[in-house]
């Protein structure tokens, strides 16, 4: 696994930090990918401070062959290595938890997402309240726990300066033994965030209990955790090391402080904690927490690993026999148990023996199978790829199998574990009863109204989904109107200008009230009072009215005068049913072409018109058609194209607007495949774009500007509606873009459509699908997992994905 290692003692030095060297070793020889932020200097005792207003700057530290005693330091340099071949660790001038936050989110990312924080070992232990309250350790693991990360504080317990290389690497062996089983056998029910892990630098100290217990809750008693001095009276240096051996407060008596008139009496404070009273709340303690482990111990047994969780209970550094406490970042403890319990580490759930379930759709059964996991290597060391559980349903038969095939094309035999059908549950699908394991890694792929947008947002870094939550900035059609209008009116030269109709958006609950729901619709009006008083209707400028929530061509009228506009209204609310009632049993079984006279009840009240596009390029027998362009976008932004697009046609030859709008025949300039029901209308109404037969130059024209304007778009919609279109660095989602071209050669965006009906490209044309689907396993789905999704296909690399847009809109 990525592990992220940092402390409150600095760099490697035999006075201040003489353990993370070791330490480092040992997880990198134990497999794991160990990156290393660290702070520049020791920074113990300042718990999980921030620096506020300070700049934070690094150095880069290059580690020394030696581990132990003074050869074991090695060099800081200003620059990191040009190369990129030297073994580097960051050092910041900052706190152990800016350490965290930093190597989290800023550095080490070509690595892979972090899988566990260890905060150590620190120099000196962390057991008891009134240690762990302020400890720098625990402050680095608590920042790693609230950032919702997996994260273990580790301190060494010395008893004497003079350390010996050999309890130092048996120590360092046995607490890679403990991390591994920790992280192994995470609670799944979020009831613990960190581990405290307490060694005590005693000889045989991996042949010894290793218990989880509780922290002890004492408390400073009476007096100060300061003394007075005169500011000449001490050694610095060599107090700070009497601390760490908890001889704190030994300077005998205060010093008379001198007074320089006035209020105050000038005086110098040092820091002279009395662990006396920390040692009596460990003697007056009962068995069973942290500190009463280290001691049993370091008096009885001379050799053991003490762990404890953050608050839990007493001093466990000292304890021969390891104690383990586990904790929450909210100051409580989150053992459950009475008393002390001894770790189990051989009841682990190894992530290298998941399930791979294929769900067999004659017998609705799962079937299990058992497959080991891949390896690869990743950055500096070799990395085992977490598994992926899969939940892949996505209702559609004509879509389900093509998503399948492509996850199959781009992921590694026996990655996944896959279920590919929702149990009858009649709602949102609960992720968190899916996942078998706390390290593993969630795709799920499901109908929109199933997707667990929470658990989603709880699991960042695990959990992938195939939707944004909100998004109706673009598929909406009277938001998308306003979403350009206001990136356009932000942003004047935007190629969105003239490459989209500026639409007029408007509500009607009645068709009484038309008159003044166009009051601010100023382009239009004056655009109907022009048409009007036009002699040859010829001349008149063509609107197009798209009822805002429609779909399948429902509702789309021709019009070009305000008496045209308010006798389609009129005719609607005729044609309106007596009920909603009425209107669920027959509005969805009308015949398409009924979506001429009538649209559902639910459709009314927003309406957007547009101006007609005429004349259009037209095709072979002087068809009108549309493009459809399939789109991923992935995270917080990117936007890829796919290439390989569709020329959708009308069922009949292009006839232009009719002095009469009532007598237009919708199969003439409507291109929309769900009004072509008869086998005759089908016959070549899908085909390939690029088979077109069209000068290549004007293609390829064609669809540089389906890029552009699609690019444009999607940024338009999260810079100037970002209530309206949110992403998620963990989601995806595919879009099916809508274009027409005019008789110039000219792109015009019609409409974005979520979750597309891919069941238009048709039987013929399925492999484009399936394309496109592979093209999004491996531009926005494999990156997410570390998974290297290639896109060799016959040795060739071709995934027909474009990159259309990248835009940082600082969402992690």
């Amino acid at each position: 696994m990525h592990i992220l290692v940092t402390n409150d003692d600095g760099p490697p030095s035999p006075q201040s930090s003489p353990y993370v060297h070791c330490l480092i070793r040992h997880l990198q020889e134990a497999g794991h990918t160990v990156s290393v932020c660290l702070p520049h200097t020791q920074r113990s005792w300042i718990g999980k401070a921030h620096m506020i207003g300070q700049t934070l700057r690094p150095v880069y530290y290059r580690p020394s062959a030696a581990v132990h005693g003074e050869d074991a330091q090695g060099t800081t340099h200003q620059r990191p290595s040009a190369s990129g071949d030297v073994e580097e660790w960051v050092l910041i001038d900052g706190t152990p938890a800016s350490c965290v936050q930093i190597g989290l989110h800023h550095l080490f990312q070509d690595r892979g997402p972090v899988d566990l924080v260890v905060s150590g070992p620190n120099y000196g232990r962390n057991t008891t309240a009134v240690f762990a309250l302020s400890s720098g350790t625990l402050g680095a693991a608590l920042e790693a726990a609230v950032s919702r990360r997996k994260s273990i504080a580790l301190s060494f317990a010395f008893f004497t300066r003079n350390h010996d290389p050999d309890i130092i690497e048996a120590a360092c062996r046995h607490s890679v033994k403990v991390i591994d089983a920790l992280y192994k056998q995470w609670p799944t029910d979020e009831s613990v965030d960190l581990y405290s892990v307490n060694v005590p630098l005693v000889e045989g100290v991996e042949s010894h209990k290793t218990l989880i217990t509780e922290m002890l809750q004492n408390y400073w008693r009476e007096g100060s955790c300061f003394q007075v001095i005169d500011g000449d009276a001490c050694n610095e240096d060599e107090e700070e090391a009497h601390i760490r051996e908890g001889k704190g407060g030994e300077v005998d008596g205060d010093v008379e402080p001198r007074r320089d008139g006035g209020g105050h009496t000038h005086k110098h404070f040092k820091w002279a904690p009395k662990f006396a009273d920390v040692y009596k709340s460990v003697e007056e303690s009962g068995p069973g927490n942290d500190g009463w482990a280290v001691k049993e111990g370091q008096t009885r047994y001379v050799s053991s690993l003490a762990c404890s969780r953050f608050l839990s209970s007493t001093d466990v550094c000292a304890n021969l026999d390891c104690s383990i406490t586990p904790l929450k970042a909210n100051f409580a403890t989150a053992l459950g148990t009475a008393g002390p319990r001894e770790l189990d580490f051989m009841r682990t759930t190894s992530i290298h023996q998941l399930l791979t379930i294929k769900y067999n759709r004659s017998t609705s059964e799962s079937q299990p199978v058992t497959q080991d996991l891949p390896v690869r290597a990743n950055g500096s060391g070799p990395n085992t790829v977490a598994a992926i559980e899969a939940v892949v349903s996505y209702e559609d038969p004509y879509v389900q199998p093509l998503i399948l095939s492509a996850l199959e094309a781009v992921f590694p035999e026996g990655l996944l574990r896959l279920v590919d059908k929702l149990p009858g549950t009649g709602g949102v699908f609960s992720l968190s009863s899916f996942v078998s394991s706390p390290e593993s890694k969630v795709l799920s792929v499901t109908p929109y109204e199933s997707i667990d947008f929470e658990f989603a947002a709880s699991n960042p870094r695990s959990c992938l989904i195939n939707s944004y939550m909100i998004r109706k900035a673009l598929i909406r059609k009277h938001y998308l109107s306003t979403t350009v209008d206001h990136w356009v009116a932000k942003n004047p030269g935007s190629i969105l200008k003239k490459h989209m109709k500026r639409s007029e958006a408007f509500e009607v609950d009645y068709a009484e009230f038309l008159d003044d729901a166009l009051i601010e619709a100023f382009d239009l009006r004056e655009s109907m009072d022009r048409n009007a008083s036009l002699e040859d209707p010829d001349e008149r400028e063509w609107w197009i009215l798209k009822p805002g929530m429609s779909d399948r061509g429902q509702g789309i009228k021709l019009f070009s005068t305000m008496e045209e506009l308010q006798s389609i209204f009129d005719r609607w609310e005729a044609d309106r049913p007596d009920s909603d009632a009425d209107d669920e049993e027959e509005g969805d079984d009308r015949p398409a072409s009924a979506g001429w006279d009538y649209i559902n009840t639910s459709h009314l009240r927003h309406f957007v018109a547009q101006p007609y596009i005429h004349p259009p390029l037209l095709y072979g027998d002087n068809r009108k058609f549309h493009i459809r362009t399939y789109v991923v976008c992935s995270g917080s932004l990117t936007v890829h194209v796919y290439r390989h697009m569709l020329a959708l046609f009308a069922a009949k030859p292009y006839a232009p607007p009719p002095r009469d709008p009532t007598t237009a025949d919708i199969e003439t300039f409507l291109t929309n495949t769900c009004l072509q029901s008869s086998p005759d209308q089908q016959t070549n109404v899908v085909r390939r774009f690029w088979d077109l037969n069209l000068p290549a130059g004007q293609l390829e024209a064609i669809f540089e500007q389906i890029c552009g304007i699609t690019g444009e778009v999607f940024e338009a919609a999260a810079r100037a509606m970002p209530i309206h279109f949110q992403t998620m660095p963990n989601a995806f989602e595919v879009f099916g873009l809508d274009f027409l071209v005019d008789a110039s050669g000219e792109v015009w965006l019609l409409e974005v459509n979520a979750f597309p009906d891919f069941k238009q490209t048709g039987g013929d044309l399925s492999e484009i699908v399936r394309g496109f689907w592979e093209g999004v396993m491996r531009c926005a789905v494999a990156p997410f997992f570390g998974v290297d999704g290639g896109g060799l296909r016959d040795g060739k690399k071709d995934t027909g994905m474009v990159l259309a847009r990248e835009v940082d809109l600082g969402r992690r």
